[in-house]
């Protein structure tokens, strides 16, 4: 990525850019944030990923996704600027990151998520005026590493001029980031510095209004501190269109799905619904400590309802069923939905994915 865009740099324009760091939020945040942008007047790029029906989700351009004819004519002109050699080079995700980018040229900010990373991730190749970092937490530990000061460290390396950190699980996020930043000479604060009186009863309203659980409030604190931080006003009715679809969302009344898919979801799962309890639809790929999930939701589950994932990432049932066994939960295979059950379809974004597919028929 960085070779590749180093060729092409010179013929693209690059708005201003809010780059998103972080293990779970990245995606509300990023939507509260570009959704108050847009309303403010200002053209917003907001890229996110992956997915949970079409790849127009990730190009989010002016309060909707991109259309295919946008995607496609700018397929075809980012296409003329790459060499053959180096558009296959490229992986999906990184060409996807250029792709956005260059939609994005007439914008006057670009929210850019990062995928699983930080300093290596493609989103890092383009100079920022802002990271927002959300909150880091075990996950992707093939990739990243299996403690929280390498999960941090690579993730947080990816900080340039200024920053912002969320609300943190781990004291040692913080810790990582004031190092980084005295070493790279940057600013760091944290979100609750930046939020006055007359914010946090913007926020309560705006939590109000989308019937926000306590961990997308989190999410909507860091977004609101980054308009602070950049001199930006607001109100309340900005984020009126700004809830993003597939986190602890209502889709029935009956039915409540969310695209978490690690300890540190579950745990902000369980927090915001342990009053009652529900029939978790679930499955998991290999890589999940899907174990450790369990445990954590096992107070809100009646029972477990696995639904068939057709993906080569996807746990073997029988070490999966095992997981559950172990833990004493009864389960079933998915079928279909009781009106008169409540039901949490949680997993990953290939689990709510399917059972949309699924359950829409």
């Amino acid at each position: 990525m960085p070779r590749v865009y180093a060729k092409i740099k010179a013929s693209l324009k690059i708005p201003k850019i809010i780059h998103l760091v972080g293990t779970n939020g990245k995606g509300t945040t990023g939507r509260f944030l570009a959704s108050a942008l847009y309303s403010l007047g200002f053209s917003t790029g907001h890229y996110t990923s992956p997915h949970i029906l079409t790849f127009n989700e990730r190009i989010w351009f002016n309060g909707e996704n991109v259309s295919d004819t946008r995607l496609n004519e700018a397929h075809q002109k980012l296409l003329s600027l790459l060499d053959h050699q180096d558009a296959d080079s490229l992986s999906y995700f990184e060409y996807t990151t250029l792709l956005a980018v260059f939609l994005y040229q007439e914008c006057d900010y670009i929210v850019l998520e990062a995928g699983l990373g930080g300093e290596h991730d493609a989103t890092a190749v383009f100079e920022n005026i802002l990271t927002l970092v959300t909150p880091v937490g075990f996950d992707h530990e093939a990739f990243l590493g299996s403690d929280i000061l390498s999960i941090a460290t690579t993730k947080l390396n990816a900080m340039q001029k200024k920053v912002i950190l969320s609300k943190q699980p781990h004291k040692e996020v913080m810790q990582i980031a004031k190092k980084i930043a005295q070493e790279k000479n940057i600013r760091v604060a944290d979100y609750s510095e930046l939020l006055e009186a007359q914010d946090k009863e913007k926020i309560e309203k705006i939590a109000r209004y989308h019937k926000l659980a306590y961990y997308l409030k989190e999410n909507l604190m860091l977004s609101v501190a980054a308009l602070k931080s950049l001199g930006i006003s607001y109100e309340a009715e900005d984020f009126k269109h700004a809830k993003l679809f597939g986190r602890l969302s209502q889709l029935e009344t009956n039915i409540l799905i969310d695209v978490g898919h690690n300890t540190l979801a579950a745990r902000s799962i369980y927090e915001s619904l342990k009053e009652n309890k529900y029939i978790l639809v679930y499955n998991s790929f290999k890589d999940k400590n899907y174990s450790e999930i369990l445990t954590v939701l096992q107070p809100i589950i009646e029972h477990v309802e696995i639904i068939a994932v057709e993906d080569e990432r996807i746990e073997e049932s029988t070490k999966l069923k095992k997981a559950i066994e172990d833990l004493q939960i009864k389960h079933t295979s998915f079928q279909g939905i009781d009106a008169d059950k409540n039901y949490l379809v949680f997993g990953s974004f290939s689990v709510v994915e399917t059972f949309l597919k699924v359950h829409g028929g």
